[in-house]
């Protein structure tokens, strides 16, 4: 794909981000400004907040035209994440943490990998490549990522090194073949499931080293979540087989 043809759609779920949400928005539009020649567009996906991010995401796409505020009233990543896609009109599409964890250069080099490797489908972030940076990542946090990632390999054979850096960007075609063909999962396992879908479809997928701090705010609660994690790879483990049962059964 030509330069001329490309654009990107940074998608940015939020639930109640009112301490970061003008910042990440504002530091985003900055990045873009001064590096990135190709149109781009951000969508802020506000799932259920009950702060003032609604005031706040709502001023953000008055004050820059590039800015898109949805407001969603089912909460849940995956709802918003579904629902950037579905709205998407970009050539690129991708969802980016608020929080900025992932350095914004990277959005400049995942722009430059779609350019130059039109077989290129998918970037995914990682944090735990060889060649990653990951800064001020505390010790219990780290082991429960990693050893999401240890299960997702054993259970699901993932080739990833990496399935919740919260950097993912795709083609507008791919990432609408992947939702068509994903569960309804509404929280962070939905993007999990998307990855594992593309390994498993053959997607030309790049996982990319990236430079990661760690955001002391974040409002993520980690033993909730790593229990809703081990539910969903059972779910899907389970689904995997009933579906592999029917391609024998047509076979």
């Amino acid at each position: 794909m030509r330069e001329e043809e490309l654009s990107i759609n940074l998608l940015f779920p939020v639930l109640n981000e009112r301490l970061r949400l003008q910042s990440g928005i504002d530091r985003t539009m900055a990045y873009l400004k001064e590096n990135i020649t190709i149109p781009y567009r951000l969508t802020i996906l506000d799932n259920g907040s009950d702060d003032e991010t609604p005031e706040l995401g709502r001023g953000l796409a008055e004050k820059y035209p590039e800015v898109s505020y949805v407001r969603m009233e089912e909460r849940g990543v995956g709802v918003a994440f579904r629902k950037g896609i579905a709205l998407n009109e970009s050539a690129l599409v991708g969802y980016m943490d608020i929080d900025l964890s992932t350095d914004l250069k990277y959005l400049g080099k995942t722009i430059e990998l779609f350019r130059t490797r039109p077989e290129l489908e998918y970037v995914n972030g990682s944090r735990f490549s060889k060649e990653s940076d990951t800064k001020g990542r505390k010790w219990y946090r780290r082991i429960t990522s990693m050893g999401l990632v240890f299960l997702l390999k054993l259970f699901f054979r993932m080739k990833a090194t990496d399935a919740v850096c919260g950097f993912t960007f795709l083609r507008k075609d791919t990432a609408g073949r992947l939702a068509a063909v994903c569960s309804n999962d509404n929280g962070w396992f939905y993007t999990i499931e998307f990855l594992l879908r593309a390994e498993r479809m053959g997607v030309v997928i790049y996982d990319m080293p990236v430079e990661w701090q760690e955001d002391y705010n974040t409002t993520v609660k980690v033993w909730k979540t790593i229990k809703n994690y081990v539910v969903r790879m059972w779910r899907l483990h389970k689904a995997f087989r009933e579906e592999e049962k029917g391609k024998r059964k047509k076979a």
